[in-house]
């Protein structure tokens, strides 16, 4: 089975799902969370959300439920954001531009990660992305932060990538299940077909029957941001010694890519 014959599986699946709509998913928005991110190949995603069903909602926008998302990321021409994560700085930040295909809206963002490993989001609207942080991005994020500098940001790195959302029935919890990566920047691209990121998000890390499912699977918790993968894939020069492990799972997924079956599901990632 080659991806597109997955991704049909997928869609399927997440056709089974109960509905919800963006207005009614404004009480689990997790602006100020904790994060468990998650490698998981394309091929065991319709099986998961086939069990995922009876515990979640999936976000529905003009009938679609398989989003599309667009990203620019900002950082400076020495990389110094990616550097913070590569080198474990335990307070740091993303800056980036979003834009929500399906709701036609787009955002400039900031998200921090504390010591504590909180991550907290803070946004604006603004009518389109730019390649340099235009007057209303630099006001926002001179508030947000002193720590960077607004005119030492350019974007170096689209992210694209199509998004199903879950959100718990019962509790405070939200997924997101990235499909279709794409990286892209100055001619260069990089495409992950067969592979998915998907993310929990919390108040607190508490009970969660994906990440049960996650268990049952055998996969292992821990990911690499997409923001950091992309960087390492298009940027072949960048050190990156703190995502070996990580890389070495992508690896892994994609060369048993083409003979994952119902047989071996449960190899371990």
């Amino acid at each position: 089975m080659d991806s597109n014959t997955f991704l049909q599986e997928v869609q399927l699946q997440a056709s089974l799902f109960e509905p919800i709509t963006l207005a009614e998913m404004d009480g689990v928005k997790l602006m100020d969370r904790m994060d468990v991110k998650y490698l998981i190949p394309l091929a065991l995603l319709p099986d998961i959300l086939r069990e995922a069903q009876p515990s979640y909602k999936v976000l529905e926008i003009d009938q679609n439920r398989l989003c599309n998302y667009r990203t620019l990321y900002y950082d400076t021409d020495d990389l110094s954001l990616y550097k913070a994560h590569q080198n474990g700085v335990l307070n740091r930040y993303k800056v980036r531009a979003r834009n929500y295909v399906e709701s036609s809206l787009s955002f400039f963002e900031v998200k921090y990660k504390n010591n504590k490993g909180r991550t907290k989001k803070t946004r604006i609207k603004q009518p389109e992305i730019t390649d340099f942080l235009e007057n209303e991005s630099v006001d926002f994020l001179k508030q947000t932060t002193q720590e960077i500098l607004p005119e030492t940001l350019k974007g170096i790195l689209w992210v694209n990538y199509q998004r199903l959302t879950l959100v718990s029935k019962v509790g405070a919890e939200r997924l997101t299940i990235d499909l279709n990566l794409t990286f892209e920047f100055d001619e260069q691209q990089k495409v992950y077909a067969a592979i998915v990121i998907a993310e929990v998000k919390q108040e607190k890390v508490g009970q969660s029957p994906f990440i049960d499912l996650m268990r049952k699977y055998r996969l292992k918790q821990g990911g690499i941001s997409k923001y950091c993968f992309g960087i390492i894939s298009l940027y072949q020069q960048i050190k990156q010694n703190k995502f070996k492990k990580h890389l070495r799972r992508v690896s892994k997924i994609l060369a048993h890519h083409d003979h994952l079956t119902t047989t071996n599901l449960t190899t371990s990632y």
